[in-house]
């Protein structure tokens, strides 16, 4: 994942900065607690495509 795409994609829902998780390849918006796929290098920044994470997970 490009760390400078990362200051500039944003939660869909809240606007707010994503995080990135490496292990699962996935952008975690901590605040909405939604996990977004990176599909092919591309993130999905779809909410119906995004995950509910648990409070545990997002940390």
């Amino acid at each position: 994942m490009d760390h400078r795409l990362l200051e500039i994609v944003a939660c869909p829902v809240c606007h707010g900065k994503l995080s990135y998780n490496k292990e699962n390849l996935e952008l975690i918006c901590k605040f909405d607690h939604l996990a977004y796929p990176i599909r092919d290098g591309i993130p999905v920044l779809l909410e119906n495509e995004a995950r509910p994470v648990s409070l545990d997970e997002g940390q």
